[in-house]
C-alpha cells in the first residue's frame, strides 16, 4: 500500500462520488448510484467500483454520508454536538473490504433550538470542509446553511458545531410540485421563473413565515384567477418555501448577518435572494470543494496508529 493514495467519497441516498487522490492531487473521478438506488450490497457496488485503482495501492477508503446509516453499509453511530473535526476523527467506523481499510465518518446528532432531536449525515464533512477553506469561520460564533432536500442551519462556535436545525424544504417542495393540485407539473413542464421565486420571497416577507400554509394556496388561486403562468407558480411555490425557512431561522438565531451557504450553485443563489430580502448577506462555498477539504481534515491518516477492525 502506498501511504499518499487514498480513496475520498460521498456517498449519499441519491448518488456516490468517488475520488482516488495522490496527497492532495485528484487522479480520477468516478461517479455511482446512491445508497436509495443499489442493485447489490453498498460493499459489492464500491469494490465494483474501485477495482482497477487498487492497482494504485490506497492505503485507505474514507467515505461520508449515507453510507453510514442504518440502511448504508454499516452503521456509524451518531456523534453529539457539540463537536469538533477531532471528536467526528475519534468516532470514525473502521471495516475491512477485501483487505482494503475502510473509514465511514459518522453523522452528527444534537437538540436543536427548538428542543427536539435533530441528526445529520455527510454535512457534517462538508462543514468541516468549509472551516478548512475559510478558516475565519473558526472563530466566533458563525451560521451556515446547506440547502438541498432537507436544508441544514448549523452554528459553529469557535470551530466547534455546537447545533443545527433542519427543513426538509426540498422534499416539500418535491411533494407538492408532484403530488398535490396546487402547482401539479406535468412533462414538458419549464423551470421554475425567477420572477416567480421573487414574488414567493416578497410574500413571505410581507407576511411573514407563520402564515405560510395560507400563502401557499395562492399557488393555486393566482394561476385560476389571477392567469399565473406554470412556471411563475412553480417558482412562487419555491419562494415561499425557502423565504419562509430563512425568516424563521432569523427567529432563533437573533441576527443572519452573513451565512456561509455549502452546496450547489444555483440553489445557494436562491437561498442567498431570500436572505438578502430578510436583511443579510452571505457568501457561496462549493458543496464539493467543502467534501473534498473535509474529507482531508478528518482523514485518519493525519494521525498515528490508526486501528483496522476485520
Amino acid at each position: 500500500m502506498d501511504s499518499s493514495v487514498t480513496i475520498f467519497g460521498d456517498w449519499g441516498t441519491s448518488r456516490l462520488r468517488l475520488y482516488l487522490r495522490q496527497g492532495k492531487s485528484v487522479l480520477d473521478r468516478r461517479d455511482g448510484p446512491g445508497i436509495g438506488a443499489l442493485t447489490q450490497s453498498p460493499r459489492d457496488t464500491f469494490l465494483d467500483l474501485v477495482g482497477d485503482w487498487r492497482e494504485a495501492g490506497p492505503s485507505l477508503a474514507l467515505l461520508c454520508g449515507m453510507v453510514g446509516s442504518r440502511n448504508g453499509w454499516q452503521e456509524a453511530a451518531y456523534a453529539p454536538c457539540p463537536a469538533n473535526a477531532a471528536d467526528i476523527r475519534e468516532r470514525l467506523l473502521h471495516i475491512d473490504a477485501d483487505g482494503l481499510p475502510v473509514a465511514i465518518v459518522p453523522g452528527l446528532s444534537c437538540r436543536n433550538a427548538l428542543g427536539g432531536p435533530d441528526v445529520m449525515r455527510g454535512e457534517e464533512t462538508q462543514i468541516l470542509g468549509a472551516l478548512e477553506l475559510d478558516p475565519t469561520l473558526k472563530r466566533g460564533r458563525r451560521l451556515l446553511a446547506l440547502p438541498g432536500t432537507h436544508t441544514k442551519w448549523v452554528v459553529v462556535e469557535d470551530g466547534t458545531i455546537t447545533s443545527f436545525l433542519t427543513a426538509p424544504v426540498g422534499e416539500l417542495y418535491a411533494l407538492l410540485r408532484e403530488h398535490s393540485i396546487l402547482a401539479k407539473a406535468a412533462p414538458g413542464d419549464g423551470p421554475e421563473s425567477p420572477e416567480g421565486f421573487a414574488r414567493g420571497v416578497v410574500r413571505i416577507v410581507e407576511q411573514g413565515p407563520a402564515r405560510l400554509p395560507h400563502l401557499i394556496f395562492e399557488t393555486r388561486s393566482r394561476q385560476l384567477l389571477d392567469g399565473l403562468p406554470k412556471d411563475e407558480a412553480m417558482g412562487f411555490l419555491s419562494g415561499l418555501l425557502i423565504a419562509s425557512d430563512t425568516a424563521t431561522t432569523s427567529s432563533w438565531f437573533g441576527d443572519l448577518g452573513q451565512v456561509s451557504l455549502i452546496g450547489a450553485p444555483a440553489l445557494s443563489a436562491l437561498y442567498a435572494q431570500a436572505i438578502a430580502a430578510h436583511g443579510g448577506s452571505s457568501v457561496a462555498v462549493d458543496g464539493d470543494s467543502a467534501v473534498l477539504a473535509g474529507l482531508t481534515t478528518l482523514s485518519p491518516a493525519q494521525n498515528s496508529g490508526v486501528h483496522v477492525l476485520a
